[in-house]
């Protein structure tokens, strides 16, 4: 299974980010751990949504669409 997951920063809880992984919790645990640049300024971040996909590609296409201006949109709108 293939997952898009949505974590929050603790200390800055506006801060939202997407990404897609294989194994959601071991990803947490990297963000947590600083091993993203993206995410180290920001942390300790908690998991807020997570999303299941058969399909890479789908998975992979629906991160890219959370990433979007319009995805952000629905995110704030219909996710969170």
């Amino acid at each position: 299974m293939f997952y898009v997951y949505l974590i929050r920063s603790i200390n800055h809880s506006t801060r939202l980010y997407s990404g897609f992984s294989t194994n959601v919790s071991q990803r947490l645990k990297d963000h947590n751990s600083g091993k993203s640049v993206h995410t180290n300024k920001y942390k300790p971040w908690q998991l807020e949504a997570c999303f299941v996909f058969r399909k890479k590609k789908t998975a992979l296409d629906f991160e890219r669409y959370l990433k979007s201006p319009s995805g952000r949109a629905f995110r704030n709108k219909r996710l969170i």
